[in-house]
């Protein structure tokens, strides 16, 4: 069976280092296109990170959070035992392997009488100090870091107020007030980034990491060493530009690639067109916006946002096009976007 090699994130990786080899002082939110590699890029960098550091990495994406138990279940490993945190502090420390973290749900090991305690008293501030006092006693021996992944999950999930701003008061208490922990939000919803970047209680207490698709040059890179001819090389990239997803999958359907290639854009056309039909019947004025806004695309791979009007929400969580907040910028989420966009244009101006 071929193996698809992690490629060259050392950008990335530089900058990740960089942060974790510095004192704890703000929460990182980490954001990129869809199927851009965050994931990838966080779960190789946790197997290959020196012994001084214990990782706890917790990844909502396949999971339903629709309340505040259902977050503390994933968030934690239930323990039979009754023990004090130093002594969990201490077992993890002495049998941490990183190659572990990222496969179970529960990332943060609590004794079960603990954690019916925390469920009967319905308090989100239980749960943070308990996570405090663990994070304390690991961080006397070893660096802690805290990951969660596809976080915008939990966020309308609520308690009294929403869980995320009581995640970003805790987030804030672990860098910037305590620097006990590094901690790690990663997410593909650039409507969510545009809501954290907007959030007053943020302002100088984050920073923001870009975990783009790859330019041409890796690209290249990266499909000769399957073999890929120039040739190749130039069709996937027109196709498909450096997202990383689809490169691997032209790796492995390189003996049929231009059948790939067009069956790939006519899936993403006919995926598009029927959300944008549906939308024509259901908001004809709407249609008309998001239809503009597309013809910003004929000639150009991206265009100014000036504001988060309703045909960019529209098209960001359709996942058609993907924001960037920071720089007040629109695009398609991938180069097959991109075509599929400019062909649904053609079609309904014949």
């Amino acid at each position: 069976m071929l193996e698809i090699e992690f490629h060259n994130r050392e950008k990335e990786i530089r900058e990740i280092m960089r942060i974790l080899n510095s004192r704890p002082d703000l929460i990182t939110f980490v954001y990129g296109p869809i199927n851009s590699g965050k994931t990838e890029l966080f779960q190789h960098l946790i197997k290959t990170l020196p012994k001084d550091f214990v990782v706890f990495y917790v990844n909502l994406r396949h999971v339903y959070v629709s309340k505040a138990d259902d977050f503390l279940k994933i968030l934690f490993d239930v323990r039979s035992k009754r023990v004090s945190v130093k002594t969990i502090a201490k077992e993890i420390v002495d049998t941490y392997v990183p190659s572990e973290v990222v496969t179970p749900l529960g990332r943060f090991p609590i004794p079960k009488n603990v954690f019916k305690e925390l469920f009967k008293e319905k308090a989100i501030e239980n749960v943070f100090v308990y996570l405090e006092n663990l994070l304390s006693e690991i961080a006397k021996k070893k660096k802690p870091v805290l990951i969660l992944d596809e976080l915008q999950k939990i966020g309308d999930v609520k308690i009294d107020g929403l869980l995320i701003y009581e995640l970003f008061n805790f987030f804030i208490g672990l860098t910037k007030e305590a620097h006990l922990a590094h901690v790690f939000a990663i997410t593909s919803d650039s409507l969510f980034i545009e809501r954290v970047f907007n959030e007053a209680m943020l302002h100088g207490r984050c920073r923001y990491l870009l975990v783009d698709d790859f330019d041409y040059n890796t690209t290249k890179d990266f499909l000769k060493k399957y073999g890929f001819s120039r040739e190749e090389i130039d069709l996937t990239w027109n196709y498909f530009g450096g997202k990383p997803v689809y490169l691997v999958e032209a790796v492995k359907n390189r003996d049929r690639l231009k059948e790939f290639c067009k069956e790939s854009l006519e899936d993403r056309f006919t995926f598009i067109l029927y959300r944008i039909n549906d939308l024509k019947r259901k908001n004809p004025n709407l249609f008309e916006k998001v239809i503009t806004l597309f013809k910003a695309f004929e000639n150009e791979d991206k265009t100014e946002c000036q504001e988060i009007s309703d045909e960019v929400i529209w098209t960001v969580k359709n996942n058609v096009l993907f924001l960037d907040p920071r720089k007040r910028l629109l695009k398609p989420q991938s180069q097959l976007d991109l075509l599929a966009i400019r062909s649904i244009l053609k079609e309904l101006i014949d």
